[in-house]
Order: C-alpha cells, then structure tokens, then sequence
C-alpha cells in the first residue's frame, strides 16, 4: 500500500503533524502552488470549511511557508521558503 502523497510544505516544524491536517494543509497548498488566492477561493477548490482553511493558513504563515499580500480580502500566496517540490 503506497502512502498519500503530502506537498512537502504542509509538513510544519512546531506542531504535530497528524494525517487530516497534512491533507488540509495539501490541499491548500496545491491551489496556492498555482497563483495566490484568497481563502474563499481556497475554502471552494479545497471543499473545505473557511475556519478550517483559514487555521491552516494561519499554521503556514507562523512558519513563513505563506503570506497575507493584500487587506481586505486577503490573498495569500507561497512565500518560497520551505521544502520544494522534485518533480
């Protein structure tokens, strides 16, 4: 049995990396590896709920793998550190 694929971002040095967030954190990650969006564009690509989405984005920005590039609404985007993708 082959183990799920994770972005190689959704994995966070100061918190617990339990199976359900690294999918969330994934699947965010996977919209945000394709532009900046805000995140209830993120909620609806990622059929998540906007509090999930918004506490995920939260994780990432705490360790500076995301940021907040515009007020109101927010658009978040990748930040470039982290692990990158090999393929």
């Amino acid at each position: 049995m082959l183990k799920e694929p994770y972005h190689p971002k959704a994995y966070l040095k100061d918190a617990k990396n339990v199976k359900r967030g690294l999918l969330a954190r994934t699947r965010i990650l996977n919209v945000l590896d394709k532009g900046p969006a805000d995140a209830k564009t993120l909620a609806e690509q990622t059929q998540m709920r906007y509090n999930v989405v918004m506490h995920h984005l939260r994780l990432l920005e705490a360790e500076g793998l995301v940021e907040r590039k515009r007020s109101k609404p927010n658009v978040w985007a990748l930040t470039g550190l982290g692990q990158k993708r090999l393929i």
